[in-house]
């Protein structure tokens, strides 16, 4: 039995990738399954007789401050796995503390675990850019949120259905299997890692899109906190179907997003799964609370939460190359995600306060504003993060097609009657979503001469970025047909 574990350790340790998604699965799944609305914090609770909103709350909000600490005292590899292994072992420790009856204990214990794993999974943001190339972080981030949720149902039920204290010993188990494991993670840069383009901090021009992406994760995850505290409390008595069900349609939406092709684009998912949020609370008011009804409600609004949660996820994935502090935009994006769900949560509980019959239909118009706006925002977002991440799977355009396609439309457009030979090579390698880096290495010219062509390239097609380049072909090659 000792030699297959021995196997399975040493076989993750010598692939950096998976060693990253196997150390960040299980103390997350530590988090969805304990801190964050957790069944075995409930059921803790449950046993003794007492509430544990305080403590939710208050855990979550510790998260988001851990998240945004992080970028300011995280700066490197080495700190980073310093820091996760410091913050799982004492995690691990604190949850000790709910062996015993209620005191102060439980809620000193579980804010500073809350807060260092709010730095610990920031800090994991080195390890996801080091540990996976740029084009397999979807990949990456799909693995690590589906062993984590896989992991954090088994911990529920173990919770739910042997005894509250298994569940927590179980949790104790996995953040030891995740200490074990975090102590294999390399000091250094890996042979896999993607060379980033940025060298410094964030530039000035990734600022906007960055900080739009933010406002967009606030605002459509507010409906997650409605979700947990509108949606959910209403099917209460259906515990042996929502302790389980509960995460396999987010499951479910990560594969199917995960294994399509590199190059079919999932932009029209995102608008399918705003709709689907919508459909999730006109459902919720419109039928009953029985189990059909439970499983048309959550597989929309799960399903949805899966394809938000691997949008942003990749997206911040592929912006890690243009700084070089991962935990800082790691720790930004989701910081985000917890700040919107928060926001629903605050908002989910006003409306549980007010009582009466309105309380569906009030979280239901609610709903219905905030998929409105998002459909508003969705746009002017897809334009921002296209002018830096030309060839993320989430964005339309030219990435999408073949490379002797989009070389064959670079020449035929009349635009490109402007360039000189250079410059068209540049551009036809921007078009495809290479960085400064790759076309210096592609034509065997500096960095320097690459931005030199490419001012030149804009100023004589009249464009300020990539994004309108590419807008402006795609228009131009239109009008020609």
């Amino acid at each position: 039995m000792r030699q297959p574990i021995i196997e399975v350790i040493t076989s993750a340790a010598q692939n950096p990738r998976r060693l990253s998604i196997t150390v960040f699965a299980l103390f997350f799944s530590w988090l969805l399954a304990f801190p964050f609305e957790g069944q075995i914090l409930y059921s803790l609770a449950n046993y003794h007789g007492i509430s544990v909103a305080p403590l939710v709350f208050g855990a979550m909000i510790a998260h988001l401050f851990g998240l945004l600490a992080a970028g300011f005292v995280v700066t490197n590899l080495q700190g980073a796995k310093r820091l996760m292994i410091f913050a799982i072992a004492f995690s691990m420790v604190a949850s000790g503390a709910f062996l015993f009856a209620p005191s102060f204990l439980w809620f000193a214990a579980l804010l500073s675990s809350a807060f260092l794993m709010g730095c610990s999974v920031a800090a994991w943001g080195f390890y996801f850019k080091h540990g996976t190339p740029k084009e397999q972080r979807i990949k990456t981030i799909a693995d690590a949120l589906i062993a984590a949720n896989i992991l954090m149902i088994l911990l529920n039920l173990s919770a739910l259905y042997v005894a509250p204290h298994f569940g927590l010993g179980m949790a104790m188990l996995v953040l030891l299997a995740a200490f074990l494991f975090a102590r294999l993670l390399p000091n250094s840069e890996t042979s896999e890692s993607f060379s980033p383009e940025g060298k410094g901090e964030l530039p000035r021009s990734a600022l906007g899109p960055l900080a739009f992406l933010c406002l967009f994760i606030v605002l459509i995850t507010i409906n997650s906190g409605l979700m947990y505290h509108v949606q959910g409390p209403s099917f209460a008595d259906l515990e042996w179907l929502t302790s389980w069900y509960w995460a396999l349609p987010y499951i479910a939406a990560l594969l199917v997003l995960r294994n399509l092709p590199r190059r079919m684009s999932r932009a029209y998912s995102l608008y399918v799964a705003i709709a689907m949020v919508g459909f999730s609370f006109i459902f919720f008011l419109l039928l009953g609370r029985s189990w059909v009804d439970y499983l048309v409600v959550n597989t929309l609004m799960m399903g949805a939460c899966g394809v938000f949660d691997l949008f942003w996820g990749s997206t911040l994935g592929e912006m890690l190359e243009l700084g070089s502090n991962p935990a800082k935009i790691m720790g930004l994006g989701l910081a985000a995600n917890v700040s919107g769900v928060l926001l629903g949560g605050f908002i989910g509980e006003a409306i549980l306060g007010s009582g009466g019959g309105t309380q569906s239909q009030s979280a239901t118009l609610l709903a219905l504003g905030v998929v409105c706006l998002s459909l508003v925002f969705l746009p002017p977002l897809h334009n921002r993060l296209s002018s830096l991440l030309v060839n993320h799977a989430f964005l339309t355009g030219l990435a999408a097609m073949p490379a002797q396609e989009q070389d064959r439309l670079v020449l035929e457009s009349r635009l490109w009657k402007l360039l000189t030979e250079r410059e068209k090579e540049i551009s036809a390698l921007l078009l495809r979503g290479n960085t400064y880096r790759m076309v210096a290495g592609e034509l065997h010219v500096s960095e320097n001469t690459v931005k030199t062509h490419v001012k030149n390239i804009y100023s004589k097609i009249g464009v300020k970025s990539r994004a309108e380049l590419m807008s402006l072909f795609i228009d131009t090659k239109s009008a020609a047909k």
